[in-house]
């Protein structure tokens, strides 16, 4: 089995209800869905070679292009999700701040497209950031990082 590590950062307001920036996954293979196709911004690292909180401040600055707000990083946990020989463990921290997702600017990536043609195409990685409220978010959010939403929002009613 093969375990890969991700971290990423749940970016969160009151407004007067709790909402979340989350990104809608780019690429040809997620344009036209719309439930389940939207993330946490996170992303890969080695944890022999950065910690996973520098690798989820660098990697929300890659996927949308902008810094993380100050706020205070509240550690909210790991999920591990995937199935199979390669799994995930995702390490995601909350910060409470605003930001305007027409700012967005997200990073790309390379795929070939389509498949098996040989070309090699660039993407977006999120095509899009918006703000929702958590039960929204449930509905948007892969299934494997849903548990974080459920985290936040037992953090948030208790402060």
């Amino acid at each position: 089995m093969t375990l890969r590590y991700s971290a990423g950062v749940l970016l969160f307001r009151r407004t007067p209800a709790l909402e979340v920036l989350i990104g809608h996954m780019g690429g040809p293979l997620w344009a036209h869905k719309d439930a389940s196709a939207w993330s946490i911004p996170k992303g890969e690292f080695d944890p022999a070679q950065e910690q996973p909180q520098d690798a989820a401040r660098r990697e929300f600055t890659e996927e949308l292009g902008l810094p993380v707000p100050d706020g205070e990083w509240l550690p909210i946990g790991e999920v591990e999700y995937g199935s199979g020989r390669s799994r995930k463990q995702v390490t995601v921290w909350a910060v409470e701040g605003d930001l305007d997702p027409a700012l967005v600017v997200p990073g790309n990536f390379e795929m070939e497209w389509p498949p098996r043609s040989g070309r090699i195409q660039e993407f977006p990685e999120i095509d899009r950031a918006a703000w929702f409220p958590l039960d929204i978010a449930q509905e948007k959010l892969g299934k494997g990082q849903r548990p974080f939403l459920d985290r936040l929002g037992e953090l948030a009613a208790r402060s």
